[in-house]
């Protein structure tokens, strides 16, 4: 009964009622450069092992459930003191499991490919002693929130006949280390072979697969050899296999396919970017041998020049236009199984498959300082819509484009001369922030722009090549570019306008200014937005045509009838964020608001952001892939449009073919909210949290606007600090102005 609740649970993660199980969508058009014509294969390790205990019952059955039709069930065989085989990802039982919680002193030591390890090994129970064992999540950086629902161990038989898998691949790592210990894989393999099929069957050891080629049926099973690091030494030949790989005539006459870590083809250097492609998918086909490659997850950061993107990673190998692999090794099958069936083969002209507004706040800030020429150039053609403009103002009134106001979060100021005017703002929530109004325009061009560090808590950089590359825009120079850039529209956004105004400085005038300068206020052909989340500024532009956005900055549960009402009568349309759609706790999607359904019938179309392909952004629903997270908001929610700092992404989900399918296939249908809380025991789920707020008539409405403060002109000219210059003396203009500080503070003292 157990099996059966979670089984139900698991089907109820597809929620199209269109899902046929046998169902592979077709793609009839493409040409696969793979050894047979044919689409690579998906193979799930573990089943999906990148979110559930790896060989669990419930890790299969949701790789059955959420991938492509002819997926591989992949099976790390080891084997127990009574010879029987059971799928378990290390040769050590402690690694994903609680065996050394029930069997506390039956740990030992063993020397594994002549390195000694201890541990608790299968080779020291019987099968009938791992039947309380339960599985567990081996991979810490994963949640272990499932850990608390009883998994058994399962033999391969048990693999075969329940999870009953359209394909089976049998992974013999560790043959020689059985060997020395009386057991024999060989003997279980042929044994196996004569109740179930195994489609594959790989193993690093070159005497095994030699051993057992006059036992099986090769036109049924595949023998494949398997490549682990270079350096390794191979037992059988005592050679590395960075020589092997060099060797694989030799290969070609004990195996009918390879297996590689996915560096072997796509290498990188030191500083995790990708050098070229390395010939060994064409010469493995010219061999006549199939080739897989292994080691992809979603959940580790992998080369910078797929910008978080597992699919663009998966492209890569199957679809790059001069080669592809014959399948992939995933712990996430669910992405390897769009990227093949919906993603490949797309063209950039492709026409969108879904009607999607895409926003890109400052360009495509994911892989350049947002708000430079590079981000905008880098998001108008990946395929963005609408291209925004935070604006910020600078002492002598220059609007230009940048996401904060101070300067310290976007660029290199608290490195520069003007770090010693740094100031705190409580109206701001501002301390020790160098604000852009404190500089001149030609003050902050002598600084360098800095992408975004949001998620360098996780080690998750951005583009480190480029992390000061481009130049800053001005108000007018960013409205300039949109208008002969392939993009539909501009969004302004705009902020503490009343903060601004107390400081003398009138930030809608100037963009109202600006827009009229480059001609956007009486043209069609350009869309212009204008966004705040302040309703007194967008009452100021209620005169124009442009569409005034609301943005809703705080996560809300609902909004009241009310609500709606006193936002249409300032806005066209309305800006949430992501868990104001889809709540959330310790990132478990807990269920779905109303709140774009209210707004949409209220006429108001619903933008969400910020969507980010880093999967510490996501929700664990969305398996750590970004394109799966849009999918939710876009087939699940229906939203009109994403704000996203990776416009790529976005645009390519938006060309997808399956998108136009009668029938979605599993892995592009929408999850249901809730249902991985179902794979959880009570003790297991993320403790309840409050409800976000309700969205009042009172948090929508402000005061109107102060006036333009008259702000005395100070006497150094126009600007506070001045940015490094060389001195009539030769000496740096800082040295004077440490002197000068130095000056003041003696002064000080004596006047005391």
């Amino acid at each position: 009964m157990r099996k059966m609740r979670s089984v139900l649970c698991l089907l109820l993660l597809c929620c199209s009622a269109a899902f046929v199980a046998a169902q592979r969508s077709s793609n009839v058009t493409s040409k696969w450069k793979t050894l047979s014509g044919d689409a690579p294969k998906v193979i799930a390790r573990g089943g999906f092992s990148g979110l559930l205990p790896d060989s669990s019952f419930n890790a299969y059955m949701l790789a059955k459930t959420i991938s492509s039709a002819d997926w591989v069930a992949w099976c790390d065989v080891q084997l127990t003191k009574d010879g029987v085989g059971i799928c378990f990802p290390d040769i050590k039982l402690n690694n994903a499991s609680d065996i050394d919680l029930l069997f506390q002193n039956k740990n030992n030591n063993y020397s594994v490919n002549g390195i000694p390890q201890t541990g608790w090994f299968s080779i020291d129970f019987n099968i009938k002693d791992l039947a309380p064992v339960s599985l567990i999540q081996g991979v810490y950086s994963r949640s272990p929130r499932f850990d608390g629902t009883p998994q058994q161990i399962l033999t391969v038989q048990d693999v075969a006949t329940q999870v009953k898998p359209p394909g089976l691949w049998l992974n013999i790592q560790h043959d020689s280390f059985y060997r020395q210990h009386n057991l024999s894989m060989r003997s279980f393999v042929i044994s196996l072979s004569r109740s179930v099929i195994a489609n594959y069957i790989s193993s690093p050891e070159v005497n095994f697969l030699q051993s057992i080629a006059s036992r099986l049926n090769l036109r049924v099973t595949k023998r494949v050899f398997r490549f682990l690091n270079k350096d390794d030494i191979e037992p059988s030949t005592s050679q590395t296999y960075g020589s092997l790989v060099k060797n694989l005539t030799f290969i070609k006459t004990f195996a009918a396919g390879i297996l590689v870590p996915k560096d072997y083809i796509w290498p990188t250097d030191s500083s995790l970017y990708l050098l070229p492609h390395t010939s060994v998918v064409s010469d493995a086909h010219n061999e006549g041998l199939e080739i897989y490659a292994a080691d992809f997850v979603n959940d580790a950061p992998f080369a910078y020049n797929y910008s978080y993107d597992p699919v663009a990673e998966y492209l890569s190998f199957i679809d790059n236009g001069e080669f592809s692999v014959d399948g992939v090794l995933s712990d996430f099958p669910m992405s390897p199984s769009a990227s093949v069936d919906c993603f490949s083969h797309l063209g950039e002209n492709d026409n969108p498959q879904v009607k999607l507004q895409i926003i890109a706040p400052q360009g495509a800030s994911g892989d350049y300082p947002g708000c430079t020429d590079l981000a905008y150039t880098k998001a108008a053609s990946d395929g963005a819509d609408i291209l925004g403009c935070p604006v910020q103002m600078t002492k002598d009134g220059i609007p230009f484009c940048l996401g904060s106001i101070n300067l310290i979060d976007t660029t290199t100021a608290a490195q520069s001369p003007f770090s010693d005017i740094a100031t705190t703002v409580p109206e701001l929530q501002i301390k020790d922030g160098i604000l852009t109004i404190n500089l001149t325009w030609s003050d902050i061009q002598t600084l360098k722009p800095a992408i975004s560090t949001r998620y360098s808590d996780f080690r998750l950089s951005r583009n480190p090549k480029a992390r000061n590359d481009g130049n800053f825009m001005s108000l007018a120079d960013f409205l300039t570019f949109s208008k002969k850039a392939n993009v539909s529209g501009v969004v302004i956004s705009i902020e503490n306008a009343a903060y601004l105004a107390k400081q003398g400085l009138g930030v809608t005038d100037a963009v109202s200014d600006a827009l009229s300068t480059a001609g956007y206020n009486n043209q069609t052909a350009r869309k212009v937005m204008i966004q705040s989340n302040d309703s007194s500024v967008l009452e100021e532009f209620k005169k124009s045509s442009y569409e005034l956005v609301y943005l809703v900055d705080e996560d809300i549960s609902d909004i009241k009838n009310s609500t709606l009402l006193e936002i249409k009568t300032f806005a066209k349309s309305v800006v949430i964020t992501k868990k104001s759609v889809f709540p959330s706790e310790d990132a478990f999607i807990i269920g779905q608001t109303n709140v774009v359904q209210k707004l949409q019938s209220a006429n108001l179309p619903v933008y969400v952001r910020l969507f980010n392909n880093e999967f510490i952004s996501q929700a664990w629903d969305f398996f750590s892939d970004s394109s799966a997270e849009l999918n939710n908001y876009v087939l699940g929610a229906g939203v009109d449009g994403l704000v996203t700092e990776y416009p790529g992404t976005a645009a390519r989900y938006r060309r997808n073919r399956c998108l136009a399918y009668k029938n979605l296939p599993p892995y592009m249908s929408p999850v249901q909210p809730g249902s991985l809380l179902g794979l959880m025991t009570l003790q297991s789920m993320p403790p309840v949290e409050p409800p976000s707020p309700v969205l009042d008539v009172s948090d929508v409405t402000e005061p109107p606007l102060p006036p333009i403060a008259k702000i005395k002109p100070s006497n150094d000219n126009g600007s506070t600090a001045r940015a490094p210059t060389t001195a009539p003396n030769g000496q740096s203009s800082v040295v004077a102005s440490i002197l000068m500080s130095s000056v003041a503070i003696l002064l000080a003292i004596f006047m005391v």
